[in-house]
């Protein structure tokens, strides 16, 4: 029997994208206070955003839901970049940022996976 989808909370990858939050966030806690204003919020508004659109695309639902689903795609993508670049002066451990793409690259798969099938639908 297929679980009901209440909102967009019951989505795993909305999950998946809050517990990605949370990964981004702690680190960047550590990063220099000069950073605080530069690459420490833009990384951290770049994560916030693949929720943020995830679940507007699910209240909209229908075909428009797919744009938002691209839209997080394309947040996930200055995530990746933004600690890559962070890793060169140290601000980032190189085995945080691999637990941090491992689990982008797991909600980017599922985000085309949802946006193949809202298109279907």
């Amino acid at each position: 029997m297929a679980e009901t989808i209440r909102d967009s909370r019951d989505l795993v990858v909305w999950q998946k994208a809050i517990a990605l939050a949370k990964e981004v966030y702690r680190p960047t806690r550590g990063f220099p206070g000069d950073e605080r204003f530069g690459l420490t919020i833009q990384v951290r508004r770049a994560v916030v955003s693949v929720s943020s659109n995830i679940a507007e695309g699910h209240a909209r639902q229908g075909r428009e839901s797919g744009s938002y689903l691209s839209i997080a795609r394309g947040s996930l993508a200055e995530v990746e970049s933004q600690l890559l670049l962070a890793v060169e002066p140290g601000y980032l451990r190189s085995s945080d940022l691999t637990v941090i793409l491992d689990l982008a690259a797991e909600i980017r798969r599922m985000c085309v996976s949802l946006a193949r099938k809202v298109s279907q639908a």
